[in-house]
């Protein structure tokens, strides 16, 4: 980006009013937001600039946390199912088959996923990504930013809903994001440098007003001025540039940078037509449940408040008494010929605690299965189960895994195909990417997902292979051998192990089976021969050692027919 572009006051307007398109385009999703904030996460989204630091009560609404606590199953399970840090969950792999027969090159590929699992874990990414999931799960939209870091090549930050707005190109991809946000004195000189700052900020801090809080803008989006030629900032596909949108006799920006791909992640769970952001979440689906299981929770507390602590009644005569008492175990005197009216309940309230009991479960269900409480649970149970049992459990679940695909594949092109690509391009860039071997310069790399939420889904597909394979046992078991012609035992091994992601290390290449199998053909030859020799030469050493004096069977016949 030219370096004069984002320095004049113009272009700083510009910025500006196109945050401020922006926002106006978001601002019919607020209300609502505001209303799944209340009910399921309090805590998250911001809504106002200074809604920061802000320790006020927030959990008024949620009487009942049966949707909170589904909520954070589901997280937890999605971030396990598709990105678990104590397990591999992507490989790199090519689209021609005969490369990937290479043992240098299925070795380099694995090496360097071991590389990008190393990045990941030493880096921030887990503990940002299932703070971005369950903003999925709330809001329908996650968004988390992916910088460049001398210490550990990437830092990610997420965002919440209401602090940033975000635009996408023609192919319905984010490519533009803003927000505002507040930095301390301290934080923008640290950040930024004192010479940059405006004149409100130096102010602030040669007053040693460290703390005081000042507005700042921060966008990404496409490089219009790109140079292709420079090796700086104005020579990158995507800029960063941050300002302070309220000083207009700023002359400058606070930072501008550049990006080689975009630095940011916006995955969605569901987006109808050319919407930016997401209209439909397990959040958004079950926000009436939600509400309603608040009102019946609250009606059964006033009906079980009414039944132990009634409103009461008694005569006249003890409208000023002092010695009256309601309370548990209390004492009431009366003297002798005073009317025996006592208190009493001003009405009774018999509540229907068990048909109430039997809604509020009814609806509690309805909200663990808009967020796949059943799937989840299910799945992280496993621990210790055998695999064939995992599957079958998997396979009773097949409809829960079929509805969740699309969220899935939105996670997988959104997010984890864009990070692992963007990581892969970082390695390169900071020297870190293991020598590829000579066959594969020039082709493409494709990722594939074998977390345990991809693997579940492929592994409903290996019942075809078992019952194929089954069938053809039961044929030949009853006779019919010529069966498992039909069967390539070879290409079946092959399609399971793809299907349940073994790793590749693991599945012999073709050519080296074809080897071990000549070898061992080899091996039977050579012994069946040897035994062959070994029995002619006992024949003969038989015959050599027979005394053909003595009188046996041969000489008794030549005898007999003699006679």
């Amino acid at each position: 980006m030219h370096a004069d572009y984002y320095k004049d006051e113009t272009t700083r307007q510009k910025l500006n009013k196109r945050f401020g398109a922006l926002r106006t385009e978001r601002s019919s999703f607020v209300s609502h937001w505001k209303e799944l904030s209340r009910f399921i996460q309090p805590r998250r989204g911001r809504f106002l600039v200074t809604d920061r630091n802000k320790g006020d009560k927030r959990w008024e609404e949620i009487i009942n946390s049966r949707a909170t606590l589904a909520h954070r199953i589901a997280r937890a399970g999605i971030f396990a199912g598709i990105m678990s840090p104590t397990r591999p969950w992507h490989t790199l792999e090519t689209s021609n088959p005969d490369l990937m027969e290479s043992a240098a090159v299925r070795t380099w590929l694995n090496d360097v996923v071991l590389v990008q699992r190393e990045i990941f874990s030493q880096s921030n990414l887990y503990r940002m990504a299932p703070r971005m999931i369950g903003e999925m799960l709330t809001f329908g939209t996650g968004a988390m930013l992916h910088v460049d870091s001398f210490d550990d090549v990437a830092r990610f930050y997420t965002q919440t809903v209401g602090s940033y707005v975000i635009a996408q190109n023609d192919k319905y991809e984010v490519d533009t994001f803003a927000r505002e946000f507040q930095m301390t004195t301290s934080q923008m000189v640290e950040r930024f440098g004192y010479d940059k700052c405006s004149y409100q900020v130096q102010c602030a801090y040669d007053k040693s007003d460290y703390d005081a809080w000042f507005d700042v803008h921060h966008f990404l989006l496409p490089n219009e001025m790109m140079k292709p030629s420079s090796p700086f900032a104005d020579g990158k596909p995507f800029a960063s540039i941050y300002y302070e949108p309220g000083d207009d006799t700023l002359d400058g920006t606070l930072k501008v940078e550049g990006f080689n791909e975009f630095p940011g992640y916006f995955p969605r769970w569901d987006v109808t037509g050319e919407d930016v952001y997401a209209t439909d979440c397990p959040g958004m689906t079950s926000l009436g449940d939600i509400k309603g299981l608040q009102v019946e929770e609250k009606r059964k507390a006033q009906g079980l408040d009414l039944q132990v602590n009634p409103p009461l009644k008694g005569p006249p005569s003890l409208r000023n008494s002092s010695e009256i008492t309601s309370l548990p175990g209390g004492l009431n005197i009366y003297e002798p010929g005073q009317s025996s009216e006592g208190l009493t309940p001003v009405y009774n309230v018999n509540l229907p605690f068990n048909e109430l009991r039997i809604d509020i479960d009814s609806v509690e269900s309805r909200i663990n299965e808009v967020f796949f409480v059943d799937l989840f649970l299910a799945i992280s149970n496993m621990k210790g189960i055998q695999p064939r049992n995992q599957l079958d459990i998997m396979q009773r679940h097949e409809e829960r895994l079929l509805q969740i695909g699309p969220v899935l594949e939105s996670m997988h092109n959104e997010f984890l195909s864009k990070l692992i690509d963007r990581t892969f391009n970082q390695m390169a860039r900071a020297g870190i990417l293991p020598d590829p071997p000579p066959e594969l310069e020039g082709v493409e790399l494709n990722i594939k997902f074998i977390s345990s939420l991809a693997m579940a889904q492929r592994a409903v597909a290996t019942e075809s292979i078992d019952k194929t394979v089954a069938f053809a046992g039961a044929l030949a078991g009853a006779g019919w051998t010529e069966a498992l012609d039909k069967v390539d035992a070879d290409q079946s091994v092959d399609e399971y192990a793809k299907a349940i992601g073994t790793p590749p290390r693991i599945i012999v290449p073709d050519d080296v089976v074809a080897e071990r199998r000549q070898q061992r053909q080899q091996m039977q030859q050579q012994q069946q021969a040897m035994e062959m020799a070994q029995s002619a030469a006992n024949t003969a050493k038989m015959a050599s050692d027979a005394k053909t004096g003595d009188k046996n069977l041969l000489t008794d016949m030549a005898a007999a027919n003699s006679g």
